[in-house]
């Protein structure tokens, strides 16, 4: 099956800029010392790879889209290999950890990733990125984009699930940790914007957010027409201006550590 960002990928790079202060928070949840050898799984443009790179690590970047790969930067400490999560194209016990910074919900089999995973990485602790609806604190984005909002429980599984499937499948103790998201961040994933709603007026910021990209553009523009009249009448600042007091929010993202004991 053809990988979905080689669909809607083109472009990503513009928007999609690795954050530092989720590249120190996976480097930390790893524990792990430079220059220990990791694995980057569903590793996009490697903008994490990268910034994880920077921080001395040596990085195995595995990434199925070939329009994903075109767009990455090179950089001496990221060796790329084409695959998918569910086969990765690496030996046994090739690394010392793995990160996966929103990936998960785009691979084919959670279960086959898992085992795979625990397959070139032994011992060494996971650490993924990823999201839960279920958990987020006042979603305005459901109020304009119902069906996009309603995707994201389809596509995202309970992060008890997940958690169950890394302990049964990869023999290793999970940490759930919330990560509040920041309001000024610079990588422009879903509810990136939970403070700045004009982003998503930006047919190019939306191209970068799978659960944009990937819904039915029709449907999409009465969210965008109300957003747009709501924000120009001030209607929008009337309902949530309250968030634009804050300097970061609890929109259900999560890393999940997997480690021996």
């Amino acid at each position: 099956m053809k990988p979905i960002y080689d669909s809607i990928g083109l472009g990503y790079t513009r928007h999609r800029s690795a954050d530092p202060r989720l590249a120190e928070a996976i480097v930390r949840l790893l524990g792990l010392s430079p220059p220990a050898t990791l694995a980057d799984i569903g590793a996009g443009t490697g903008n994490y790879s990268r910034a994880v790179a920077d921080l001395g690590f040596k990085i195995l970047a595995v990434e199925p889209s070939a329009a994903m790969h075109r767009q990455a930067l090179p950089h001496r400490a990221v060796h790329w290999y084409s695959g998918a999560a569910e086969h990765i194209p690496l030996p046994d016990g090739s690394v010392d950890g793995i990160f996966c910074v929103l990936a998960s919900h785009h691979f084919s089999s959670l279960e086959a990733a898992v085992i795979e995973m625990a397959r070139i990485c032994p011992a060494g602790p996971m650490v993924w990125f990823t999201f839960d609806p279920r958990q987020v604190e006042s979603p305005w984005l459901r109020d304009y984009f119902p069906a996009v909002w309603e995707r994201t429980f389809q596509v995202f599984p309970r992060l008890e699930e997940v958690s169950r499937l890394l302990e049964g499948q990869a023999g290793r103790g999970v940490t759930v940790t919330p990560w509040p998201l920041p309001h000024d961040l610079q990588d422009h994933f879903m509810a990136s914007g939970w403070r700045r709603p004009n982003m998503y007026l930006d047919p190019g910021v939306r191209a970068g957010m799978s659960a944009f990209a990937l819904s039915d553009q029709i449907t999409l523009e009465g969210g965008l027409s109300r957003l747009e009249r709501d924000l120009r009448t001030g209607e929008w600042k009337s309902k949530y201006g309250h968030l634009l007091e804050r300097e970061a929010i609890d929109w259900g993202y999560r890393f999940l550590r997997a480690a021996k004991a």
